[in-house]
């Protein structure tokens, strides 16, 4: 690892647990839950509106600095990344979460953002903020698909060039 660099530390997602009855799961509570969700679906955009906001402010402090001085910056997008990962399937948008997930992945494993990170990451934050402005929920059809297939090639080609 080179000198200074820093590794982003990863939140560990798993904290609480699920407890289950003797009987398992109450399937009454479990459709109560899924309504509940299901009706929060509207209110997930404007909650990943407001993360895409806090992350382009932070990606935009990040590009504003010399390379070797990016680590904080990163850290901060690679936490509204990982909440937004959290987040996405769970209303409704898993190409949000596929996008988001593949972009912590590929964060964890930087020790620097130099321009071609930088550019990667810019690519998919707009197509993270397309997703949520078209709404496309679900695998998004035939769009969904081919986006998904762009953003697996950009990681693919960038990983061919280290």
């Amino acid at each position: 690892m080179a000198a200074g660099a820093e590794i982003i530390d990863v939140p560990n997602p798993l904290k609480g647990k699920v407890s289950y009855g003797p009987d398992g799961v109450d399937a009454a509570m479990l459709e109560k839950a899924e309504a509940l969700i299901a009706n929060l679906q509207g209110d997930f955009v404007v909650w990943v509106q407001e993360d895409l906001k806090r992350l382009q402010h932070h990606f935009d402090t990040a590009k504003s600095q010399p390379v070797e001085e990016r680590a904080h910056a990163m850290k901060e997008v690679f936490g509204v990344l990982h909440d937004m990962k959290g987040q996405g399937g769970s209303f409704g948008f898993p190409l949000v979460t596929s996008i988001t997930n593949q972009l912590c992945r590929f964060m964890e494993t930087r020790t620097s953002f130099g321009q071609a990170e930088m550019d990667t990451i810019a690519l998919c934050i707009n197509t993270v903020r397309l997703i949520v402005a078209e709404r496309m929920s679900g695998d998004g059809g035939m769009a969904g698909e081919k986006l998904l297939k762009g953003i697996d090639l950009v990681f693919q080609k960038f990983a061919t060039h280290k």
